[in-house]
């Protein structure tokens, strides 16, 4: 059984027990999530398939922890002109343990 769903504005792909890295979510450490955003939903043979979303299906998931990614360098140049930049970013993300597929 698998699902995809959608999450700070991009996919997963998510079976029970799989762990996702998603954009920050305001929630604490160990609560659980439910998220209803559910695109596709497949159990073997059965594919449902929503438009643009499964009515009444959900995904629950706990927090596991919120870290930083690794940081990302962006570098301005322009060339003959001595002209560069150096600007450092770190996304802020949350780490969820996905518990069940309710379809």
């Amino acid at each position: 059984m698998y699902s995809i769903i959608e999450q700070g504005g991009a996919q997963f792909k998510v079976t029970p027990g799989a762990t996702i890295r998603v954009p920050l979510i305001d929630a604490e450490k160990g609560a659980e999530i439910t998220v209803d955003k559910v695109l596709l939903a497949a159990d073997g043979e059965n594919i449902k398939i929503g438009t643009p979303v499964i009515e009444g299906a959900t995904v629950t998931a706990k927090v596991i922890d919120h870290f930083k990614d690794s940081k990302v360098l962006v570098v301005k140049r322009k060339r003959r002109k001595d002209y560069r930049r150096v600007n450092g970013h770190r996304q802020q993300l949350t780490r969820l343990q996905i518990v069940s597929i309710n379809i």
